[in-house]
């Protein structure tokens, strides 16, 4: 697994220098839907954010790809992931970013469940007992989906380095995984968002 290094450092630099005020127009532009909705964590929101509609889209990937990149190649990870359906284009953004850095980064999602055919995988992509985890998703409120996929990476041997998403809702996530010992990143807090 290449890691970074002096010689190749010089490419930690953002590729995209504005790449953070151009992905928060994006996410105040696209993602925000104002209606009232039950989330993962079962509470009731009068506003969603619609992640899907970021990582989608070209521009909004790309911005991705580059925000979590910069959130996390100091912890030099060897494999990044998180919980379905969210988890997995978020993983491919960073492992691009990674390539174009000079580095060999894997990526991974954890299913709810283990599929019941075929190989009847919980964690889909690669993951080696041992390796440096970043655990990533799109928006957190209390951050239940990530615990669970924690609980299923650490149970195959992952360590988890950081924990990284686009959006903090500010309901618990970060209280939560400080409480585990984790390091929390977020891209953006709901603070910054046009709400």
């Amino acid at each position: 697994m290449t890691t970074i290094d002096p010689a190749t450092a010089r490419r930690a630099e953002p590729m995209i220098p504005d790449w953070r005020p151009r992905l928060l127009r994006l996410v105040n532009q696209r993602a925000i839907v104002r209606q009232k909705v039950t989330l993962a964590s079962g509470q009731t929101s009068d506003y969603y954010i619609d992640g899907r509609s970021l990582f989608l889209h070209g521009e909004s990937a790309l911005l991705i790809g580059e925000a979590l990149f910069q959130l996390t190649h100091d912890l030099q990870p060897q494999t990044i992931g998180g919980p379905e359906v969210g988890a997995l284009p978020l993983a491919v953004a960073a492992t691009m970013r990674y390539f174009q850095a000079g580095v060999d980064m894997e990526g991974f999602f954890v299913r709810k469940e283990a599929k019941t055919h075929g190989l009847q995988k919980r964690i889909e992509g690669r993951l080696e007992a041992g390796w440096r985890v970043v655990i990533v998703e799109d928006v957190m409120t209390t951050g239940g989906s990530a615990v669970s996929a924690i609980e299923a990476v650490q149970a195959a041997g992952g360590r988890i380095v950081a924990v990284v998403c686009l959006v903090d809702r500010l309901q618990g996530a970060a209280e939560r995984f400080a409480q585990m010992g984790l390091v929390f990143r977020p891209v953006f807090t709901l603070k910054e968002l046009s709400i």
